[in-house]
């Protein structure tokens, strides 16, 4: 597929086919394979160690293919390696371990963001998203951990991507701001964006996501909205159905 190529609009935000990373003797993803439709919030739900971020990693054009690697990933038809100018116009990602300067302050952050765009979201919409009206003369490194996070879903919000990933939302914050950011992710979708959204949060993906994809020691173990993910492992909620998923997975691999 060529990554320069007018591809319509019916074709998927994201595919991921047979992606398959590994660290030493580690495989971190094991023959992953995603697609999601346009204008869509689609989970990634799994434990810690399961595939999640290095999926999402991938997905970014974070992660450069080692020799023992394989697979291929297209972002609104857009290879994330060979295309990596064109993706950054196009794709917002806010990363849970996301480093940024220390000492500038909300109002500096984004006014720097603000400048990698051509037409970027005024500053106030951006603080307003998120909730930090009052911190925007506050230092990065005075900032809670939860107002952090909240400032990196800004900063991935500045260009007005048409994708968006959103790597454990709402990690670190209070009940108040939780909701906020949900509301603002349902905003985004409502304006026509697709939303990866990463999470063990089942709540949150019960309440946001279209469709989830399970994954478990690298692999995808089931896809489906979370009504039909509960409904295969005849479960009472989401909660209930990853156990009893990621169990039926385990025992599978001791039988094998």
């Amino acid at each position: 597929m060529d990554g320069n190529q007018n591809h319509g609009e019916a074709e998927p935000a994201i595919v991921v086919e047979g992606l398959h990373k590994r660290y030493g003797q580690k495989i971190a993803v094991d023959d992953v394979g995603l697609r999601v439709e346009r204008g869509e919030i689609f989970g990634i739900l799994g434990a810690n160690g399961a595939g999640k971020t290095t999926t999402v990693e991938t997905i970014a054009g974070l992660h450069r293919a080692g020799r023992h690697d394989r697979g291929t990933v297209r972002v609104l038809g857009l290879d994330p390696q060979r295309d990596r100018a064109a993706l950054r116009q196009v794709l917002g990602v806010q990363l849970q371990d996301a480093r940024l300067h220390d000492a500038l302050t909300v109002d500096e952050l984004i006014g720097l963001y603000r400048s990698f765009y051509p037409h970027p979201r005024p500053a106030a919409e951006l603080v307003g998203l998120v909730g930090l009206e009052e911190q925007r003369s506050v230092r990065f490194d005075k900032l809670s951990g939860g107002q952090q996070q909240r400032l990196s879903i800004a900063l991935a919000l500045t260009g007005r991507p048409r994708v968006v990933i959103l790597d454990e939302l709402t990690t670190g914050l209070d009940p108040k701001s939780r909701r906020q950011m949900w509301a603002t992710v349902e905003q985004l979708r409502d304006e026509g964006s697709t939303i990866l959204l990463v999470s063990h949060a089942m709540e949150e993906v019960e309440r946001l996501c279209d469709r989830v994809a399970l994954l478990d020691a690298g692999r995808v173990l089931a896809t489906g909205t979370p009504a039909a993910l509960v409904a295969e492992a005849g479960a009472a909620d989401l909660d209930e159905a990853f156990v009893a998923l990621t169990g039926k997975h385990a025992e599978e691999e001791e039988a094998a």
